[in-house]
């Protein structure tokens, strides 16, 4: 106790400080905000233990406020059919185990309410005006006045359930572009009557909510109001307008006032690790420095670590600091921050692969660098009968070899972990490499400190063979030996100096020219034309345990003049007539030979951000390619395939278009293939050996799948089965969802008519709802699910509906 006290005191004095809000006190200045994890609906057989036990795992943690998923206040504010709501007390007695467990571990908990508006994907969508979304399917109905009325009393009847059911408090969601904030700029608010016209008109709606809220739960009750201060749309609020809501809903009996960054149409990254740390929290501050208000502030996004929330506290940004996704990656990061272990804190890299892309796919809601997330009352590393201990080597220390190792260690196996190189991490030394993704260090960093916790004997510069695993008798062997970089078959590459792999490029091991052509546009492809184009230096410091201090992370400054946002407030919205991007330090050609999209197979939501910085810095990218010959001199052949036809899709296929790139370097990006030496002879020597990670799997490099494959595998080691791959499991949502993108993947290869035109679109502009890309325009995406399940090209609102609710599970939370 005495050295927590003590680290509370010295390393992070204010975001330990307490913060007295009158009737109540929260215990330190961190705020878990909210974000949909799919464990917020019940079901036939399951109420909502699961969500019970996620957050009462992040209030034991220490968080001082706990804020939920967006539940809706009635039916029209589902985000998608089946959706939480809260309306009766039926719906809230499961509540009550949720409020409870988080009581228990001595937290607070408040629920928000989440009206979706035109966002939401279900056949009835509502507005203040018939306006559709470019990110929406439905053109959604314009709510008389009496609906709005009835409206603002569904969400004082959410907050009274709310109280009865235990909660501390309510968040009111009025940012995001959701129905709140839809009522508040013009923009979407083309009514006539006292609900628009003025902006004083204009803000009746969330002023009559925040009051009639506070008169029915009294004064000893959280009223959270998140307050959209930087639009980032056409036409959003000014400053002016801001800071005048901010007053009003003071007045009206907010508690707190929580920081809103953009709309999901946005075409401004706002969450993403593009976005540097704490890169918005200028926003709470010119709020809080201009002093319009008294009530506390909270600022939010890409604040992942306590020394981020407390030099916020320091300056003077904001009162409380909202971390949603880095209490995902741990819930004990305030516990350990308090206690001084900041190196043992699992760090959020912004990486949105299992927690956004996740909702996008139907699956549950968890994290890359940490399995257990969303699966607490299933996935626990329990220590093992001390008779079952098993002495064990893992060979490989990148992601996967680094989950499974700690985990079984942790649990008490006797675990040797091999590595060829000098230092632990694998492929993420290389991705750590590429600007932005400076994110990867830490959980290199983490891994390391795992390494040496949990007593893995460790073994660096070690290419081990299967005579030596055979000849140290081992009970169990864990291959995560990864891939080797794959050669296409292109005549002129071998033996030629010119070519080079993305390995050689990211290690520093060759010097790249000024004009490059990058054959492979998935996720490697991309990462190294980021690199290049950046004119990024290799970080050659070896670091044998992960440990050391990373490179800087990147300034704000530079992050807004790139994607147009006005630092001084002065624009409606906040956006710049233009950006200024940065350009590109080379001439490259980035080159796929799938027809089709350029980079379509990158991460669900920030996969349009890296094919939108690639285009704005002027790398030029090519689909359809068939490489000819590369030359000694750095010539590169290709032909380029074109399509002639109309609208309806039919046409015959044009001669190919032959170009020679005049280019220096040539960086093969091609795929990789497992790397599995010794698994032939490990087993035939009957030691149970297991594959996990690329050595399992090649396809696209995906540290998701590792870590999870690693962490479930050492989760029940001694009972594992060596012929078994452990994975997250995948729901009925998920499956369906699967099957329907691969039916959407057909169509576009054959690209017939105009359902086949549907199908190419299909998972395009709900994938993109969170963050919507700079140069592309959105598509009815649950319209297109619609087309695709039911093969027609009419609408059926009904069949939408059914379609919504298996395939398209759209979960309408951003996480921040």
């Amino acid at each position: 106790v005495g050295r927590c006290a003590w680290a509370m005191a010295s390393s992070f004095p204010r975001l330990f400080e307490p913060l007295n809000l009158g009737f109540t006190t929260l215990k330190n200045r961190a705020i878990m905000g909210s974000m949909h994890t799919g464990l917020e609906e019940t079901g036939l057989f399951h109420g909502l233990e699961r969500m019970a036990a996620f957050y009462a795992e992040r209030a034991r943690g220490g968080v001082g406020l706990i804020v939920t998923g967006g539940i809706a206040p009635n039916d029209a504010g589902r985000g998608y059919p089946g959706a939480a709501r809260l309306s009766t007390a039926s719906e809230a007695r499961p509540h009550e185990v949720v409020t409870r467990a988080v009581h228990a571990e001595g937290g607070k908990i408040a629920l928000q309410i989440l009206h979706t508006g035109r966002y939401a994907y279900h056949p009835f969508p509502v507005a203040p005006s018939a306006i559709k979304a470019p990110i929406g399917w439905a053109t959604p109905a314009a709510l008389t006045s009496a609906q709005v009325e009835r409206t603002v009393a569904d969400y004082v009847r959410t907050a009274e359930l709310a109280k009865g059911a235990g909660y501390d408090g309510v968040e009111v969601m009025g940012s995001e572009g959701y129905l709140i904030n839809q009522f508040i700029v013009s923009h979407t608010n083309k009514r006539t009557d006292e609900w628009g016209g003025s902006f004083d008109n204009r803000c009746r709606f969330p002023r009559a909510i925040v009051r009639g809220i506070r008169e029915a739960v009294g004064p000893d009750f959280i009223i959270v109001y998140r307050l959209s201060m930087l639009d980032l749309i056409p036409d959003g609020s000014t400053w002016e307008e801001v800071k005048a809501l901010a007053q009003a809903v003071e007045a009206d009996g907010a508690t707190i006032i929580n920081t809103g960054i953009g709309w999901h149409e946005a075409r401004v990254p706002t969450i993403a690790t593009a976005v540097p740390r704490a890169g918005f929290s200028w926003v709470t501050r010119k709020l809080r420095q201009e002093g319009v208000v008294k009530l506390p502030l909270v600022t939010t996004n890409r604040i992942n670590m306590p020394a981020v929330a407390e030099s916020i506290l320091e300056r003077g940004d904001a009162d409380l600091v909202s971390m949603a996704r880095p209490f995902l990656a741990d819930p004990d990061l305030l516990a350990k921050a308090a206690s001084g272990r900041e190196s043992e804190i699992n760090t959020c890299i912004g990486c949105n692969q299992a927690c956004l892309d996740h909702t996008f796919q139907a699956r549950q809601a968890s994290c890359l660098v940490n399995p257990r997330a969303g699966y607490e009352t299933e996935l626990n590393y329990e220590p093992v009968d001390p008779a079952r201990r098993e002495k064990v080597a893992v060979v490989g220390a990148g992601p996967a070899g680094l989950a499974a190792s700690t985990v079984a260690a942790l649990r008490g196996h006797r675990v040797t972990l091999y590595e060829a190189g000098p230092q632990v991490g694998g492929q993420f030394n290389l991705a750590k490499q590429i600007p932005g993704k400076e994110e990867f260090y830490e959980t290199i960093r983490y891994f390391g400190t795992q390494v040496h916790l949990t007593g893995v004997e460790l073994k660096l510069g070690t290419k081990v063979t299967a005579s030596d695993l055979l000849a140290q008798k081992y009970d169990r062997v864990i291959l995560a030996t990864g891939v080797a970089p794959r050669t296409p078959n292109i005549p002129g590459l071998q033996g030629n100096p010119k070519v080079v792999s993305y390995t050689d490029v990211l290690t520093g091991r060759v010097q790249v020219g000024k004009r490059v052509a990058i054959i492979g546009a998935g996720g490697i492809g991309h990462d190294v034309a980021e690199f290049l184009a950046h004119g990024a230096e290799v970080d050659t410091t070896v670091r044998p345990s992960g440990a050391g201090s990373p490179p800087p992370p990147p300034p704000v400054e530079p992050f807004l003049q790139e994607w147009g946002i006005d630092g001084s407030l002065g624009t409606r919205g906040g956006l710049l007539p233009g950006a200024v991007p940065p350009k590109a330090a080379r001439e490259i050609y980035l080159l796929q030979r799938k027809k089709g999209k350029v980079g379509a197979t990158l991460g669900k939501t920030t996969g349009w951000i890296h094919r939108a910085q690639l285009k704005n810095m002027g790398v030029t990218t090519l689909s359809g390619v068939t490489y000819e010959r590369a030359h000694p001199d750095g010539r590169l052949e290709i032909a380029i395939s074109a399509k002639k036809g109309g609208k309806s899709g039919k046409g015959s296929e044009a001669a190919p278009e032959r170009r020679v790139l005049e280019v220096d370097t040539v960086v093969i990006c091609a795929g990789q293939e497992p790397e599995r030496s010794l698994l032939e002879e490990l087993r035939a020597a009957k030691v149970p050996t297991h594959l996990i990670g690329g050595a399992e799997r090649a396809g696209e490099l995906d540290a998701k799948r590792a870590i999870d494959q690693g962490s479930r595998l050492a989760a029940c080691l001694e009972d594992a089965d060596e012929r078994r791959v452990y994975e997250a499991p995948l729901g009925l949502g998920a499956h369906v969802y699967k099957f329907v993108a691969s039916r959407m993947a057909m169509g576009e290869g054959r690209g017939k008519g105009a359902r086949g035109t549907a199908r190419q679109r299909t998972l395009t502009a709900a994938q993109r709802h969170c963050q919507a890309p700079g140069a592309e325009r959105p598509h009815s995406a649950a319209g297109s699910v619609q087309r695709a399940c039911q093969g027609s090209v009419r609408p059926r609102p009904r069949g939408a509906a059914i379609c919504s609710a298996l395939v398209w599970n759209v979960r309408m939370r951003v996480v921040a």
